[in-house]
């Protein structure tokens, strides 16, 4: 199996999709309407890209910008929907008004995904405590990575949290990967690879003519270049 570290790209539709591993990513984050900052993509658009791509892919689980759950029973139903069309990894995360883990949410969103691997996504980045969300998640199944930034501000703020959390890597409720997202730039990575960081989220970064342009192959091929450097 290889070590190299993991490059995850968010992607839209086919075209995100087919550029992100043409330039060289291992994953991508389906998702969809960015201006609210990632929501749950149709069925059809997962079945489209999945026949578009052979990469793994997490498809977000997310009805509504922000972190609180919502209508619960809406999100389950396009869970289990997207389960049934083959989808077999997600990416999820809700608190209370309180900055605490909406267990409640969660648990019945795994409950549908069966087994499935999912990333708790930036929430923790607004969680009142991160060692005690970390904690009383840590039991949970399929639950294998984080998707972080160390701070609500982005990495330029959380560089310190991140290296202090990879340095617990394998302690109770720090089994989870770090995935390192949010405002991330290319003159982070020396300072994240040195503290044993090795996967990484890009959605902006693979976009230089922004938002309304799709994925650039050329701007994932210099990221898998610079993460793929020691």
């Amino acid at each position: 199996m290889s070590n190299r570290a993991v490059l995850e790209v968010i992607a839209l539709d086919e075209q995100d999709a087919v550029a992100a591993q043409t330039g060289g990513a291992d994953r991508l984050e389906l998702v969809t309407d960015m201006a609210a900052d990632g929501l749950t993509p149709s069925a059809a658009t997962f079945t489209a890209v999945r026949r578009a791509v052979d990469i793994p892919l997490r498809v977000m689980l997310r009805l509504a910008d922000g972190f609180a759950a919502g209508d619960v029973d809406a999100l389950v139903a396009r869970a289990a929907e997207l389960r049934a069309a083959g989808a077999d990894a997600f990416v999820l995360g809700f608190l209370t008004a309180d900055g605490a883990p909406d267990l409640v949410a969660v648990e019945r969103l795994i409950a549908v995904l069966d087994g499935a691997h999912w990333t708790f996504h930036r929430a923790i980045d607004r969680a009142a405590d991160r060692d005690g969300l970390r904690k009383r998640l840590a039991d949970l199944p399929g639950l294998d990575t984080y998707l972080t930034a160390g701070a609500a501000g982005g990495v330029d703020d959380g560089l310190p949290v991140l290296e202090a959390e990879a340095a617990r890597a394998g302690e109770p409720g720090y089994e989870p990967r770090i995935l390192v997202g949010g405002g991330l730039r290319l003159d982070h990575l020396p300072r994240l690879r040195a503290a044993g960081l090795t996967a990484f989220h890009i959605g902006g970064a693979a976009r230089p003519q922004g938002w309304a342009a799709p994925v650039s192959a050329e701007a994932v091929r210099t990221w898998r270049e610079a993460v793929d450097t020691p």
